[in-house]
């Protein structure tokens, strides 16, 4: 099993989500573990699924059908990618504004 300090994980994501796709990570902080990240399929055969990923009826086909929509386009050139920052703010506008829709 791999461990890495939650620094190296934040500085270096690509690699501790690689790591996380071959085997369990252990997460650091201050030399003590705090979280153990594993991958979507090692975790199909826990019972997280049934703890934390309630799924409505239809959901597994939506999901398809959604990344497999969103990778033709990114394939087609059709949509780019953005930077991390520019995604989180498009994310909390995006969220700001329907929270003011239900406000009103």
């Amino acid at each position: 099993m791999k461990t890495m300090t939650a620094r190296d994980a934040k500085n270096r994501f690509g690699e501790f989500l690689d790591a996380a796709r071959r085997e369990p990570v252990v997460v650091t902080k201050n030399d003590r573990p705090v979280g153990i990240m594993i991958s979507i399929e090692d975790a199909a055969d826990t019972l997280i699924p049934e703890m934390f990923m309630d799924k409505d009826p239809g959901y597994e086909e939506w999901l398809a059908a959604k990344v497999g929509t969103t990778l033709a386009r990114v394939a087609a050139g059709a949509t780019s990618l953005l930077a991390h920052d520019e995604a989180v703010a498009s994310l909390r506008s995006r969220i700001e504004a329907k929270l003011a829709r239900q406000t009103q």
